[in-house]
């Protein structure tokens, strides 16, 4: 489908896109659960195990804010947030370190499969807060991959691990939380320039974007 630009408009992000994001990411991180997750994750101030857990966290609280009625569209679910440590993330849910990364690897499953259940149950027109702009449920799934595909990108860069996600998937997030940024013609590698998107990395003609945020509000 084209715009009227002429630009093709890749298919909508939905709960498929979180179950395979996770899934992708379950698998590459599976192979380093007795690796030492306490390592900075990539350019982050968090180690590895934050980082996940932060991830994680993001998708269940995505999933609450998908299937949630009671609460006005100026504020999250009443949930209780907290750091463990000064520049840590802030969540609202935890894994036990005594466990190891497996862990990990559970809370970022369930959240997966929640965040897609709550899509794909919630009816297209059903609003809820999020901090860089009222959601639809397509929203929160976009944000629930990229949290999935970046945090991931993290962890692996401090783990030494390989990882490069689906372009096509790469491209459908782009198209719904970052409109503005071209995805023809510029770049043949969507996840790099999702990459770019959130200010991650330099491309050839374009200096490293300043992130700032997404569009998490319906583009229509």
């Amino acid at each position: 489908m084209n715009n009227d630009h002429g630009v093709r408009r890749p298919a909508p992000v939905t709960a498929d896109d979180v179950d395979q994001a996770v899934r992708l990411a379950l698998a590459t991180l599976a192979g380093a659960v007795d690796a030492d997750w306490s390592v900075p994750a990539g350019e982050l101030e968090w180690d590895c195990w934050e980082t996940l857990e932060h991830a994680a966290d993001s998708l269940w609280a995505y999933a609450a804010q998908v299937v949630t009625r009671r609460v006005p569209l100026d504020r999250y679910l009443a949930l209780r947030w907290h750091r463990e440590r000064p520049g840590g993330p802030a969540n609202a849910v935890w894994g036990r370190r005594e466990e190891g990364p497996t862990a990990l690897l559970e809370l970022l499953e369930a959240g997966g499969a929640l965040l897609a259940s709550a899509v794909r149950t919630t009816d297209p027109q059903v609003r809820g807060h999020h901090s860089y702009g009222v959601a639809d449920p397509e929203g929160f799934a976009a944000m629930g991959v990229v949290e999935t595909l970046v945090h991931t990108e993290d962890v692996v860069r401090g783990l030494g691990l390989d990882w490069a996600p689906p372009g096509e998937l790469c491209e459908r997030v782009l198209a719904r939380l970052f409109p503005e940024v071209p995805r023809e013609g510029a770049v043949a590698d969507q996840w790099t320039n999702l990459l770019w998107a959130l200010g991650r990395v330099e491309l050839p003609g374009r200096p490293r974007r300043v992130f700032e945020q997404w569009h998490s509000a319906p583009l229509a």
